[in-house]
């Protein structure tokens, strides 16, 4: 498989994804800090982790598309659906 960032469409959307949930991340560490309630917390953790998901995903929507496109070119389609298999086990871990 070729090496290459598909998602580079969407990099301004990510690193802005990414930045939101590295604030949200010193956010808990700060309700941690200051002993915040248990339930208040735990929501946030879930918003990152939701925050986390999303951004994986356009990157595997990304990937899966330019691989699939890879594959087709390149006539490695078993190749490619092993590739994939093996990235989405990986993901939803």
């Amino acid at each position: 498989m070729i090496n290459s960032t598909t998602y580079a469409e969407s990099k301004e959307d990510l690193l802005r994804r990414l930045k939101k949930i590295e604030g949200q991340v010193k956010g808990i560490q700060r309700m941690v800090e200051s002993d915040k309630y248990c339930v208040d917390v735990l929501i946030q953790v879930a918003a990152v982790r939701a925050a986390l998901n999303k951004v994986g995903t356009i990157v595997f929507e990304h990937h899966s598309r330019g691989c699939m496109r890879n594959a087709v070119e390149s006539n490695d389609q078993e190749g490619a659906i092993e590739e994939l298999i093996g990235v989405l086990s990986k993901f939803i871990k």
